[in-house]
């Protein structure tokens, strides 16, 4: 039998019986044991990261707002002013609807380890924010409301000042006196080895509703805000 030849001259049947010999499921072994191992050590150096540190840049970024507030009060603009008061309240709303309306429902439909990272990397982010935007929100809404007379309405009108002063206090009173402190219960829990994960979702579940409330009630305010825009 006469060999065969490739295209480049070549015999091929030296080429098949060489491949045959070669030793080519050993070779992939060793080299797929090697990089298991270097896999598992890889991942086993990896440091167990629980929760996202507090930065100090959040207090700086809170420090610097503060800082915008304090220059929109005593300055003369009353642009200014009211840029700072309706900004704030926005992004205020805005994030407490997103947490109550989608952040709450998919917290809900998830496990305990992904609820965990999530609340994890939420909780460092939000708590120096909220706490900003409600305080410069409503500090900057009073003397807002000073500067342009709403004060000094009689009634009827009067009542949507007092509408306003109502869901304003009772929002601080959530924000600060609830919401703050379970942030931070939050914060401490899912670092542990061990966080309880009953105790957990049960104070998850109950922030996210009064997220949700709060969402709602800043609603409420933005349809007073909108009857001082437009005039009684």
């Amino acid at each position: 039998m006469h060999p065969r030849f490739d295209e480049c001259g070549c015999k091929t049947e030296k080429k098949v019986a060489a491949l045959g010999s070669a030793r080519v499921p050993r070779y992939g072994r060793q080299k797929s044991d090697l990089w298991d191992i270097d896999l598992a050590d890889t991942i086993t150096a990896q440091p167990v990261r629980t929760a996202a540190p507090l930065r100090a840049w959040y207090l700086v970024a809170a420090a610097a707002a503060f800082a915008v507030m304090t220059a929109a009060i005593l300055g003369s603009s009353l642009w200014f002013l009211n840029f700072v008061h309706v900004m704030t309240g926005s992004l205020w709303t805005g994030i407490d609807l997103f947490m109550g309306f989608v952040i709450g429902p998919i917290m809900r439909s998830v496990s305990f380890e992904t609820r965990r990272v999530i609340i994890a990397g939420l909780i460092p982010r939000t708590l120096i924010l909220m706490p900003t935007l409600s305080i410069i929100t409503s500090t900057a809404g009073w003397f807002l409301a000073v500067r342009m007379g709403f004060l000094d309405f009689g009634y009827p009108e009067f009542w949507w000042v007092i509408a306003a002063l109502a869901i304003v206090t009772v929002l601080t009173v959530q924000g600060l006196g609830y919401l703050l402190p379970t942030n931070l219960r939050l914060y401490f829990e899912v670092q542990k080895a061990q966080p309880d994960a009953q105790k957990t979702a049960r104070w998850m579940k109950t922030y996210v509703r009064v997220v949700a409330v709060q969402g709602t009630m800043q609603v409420a305010i933005i349809v007073v805000m909108a009857r001082f825009a437009t005039g009684f």
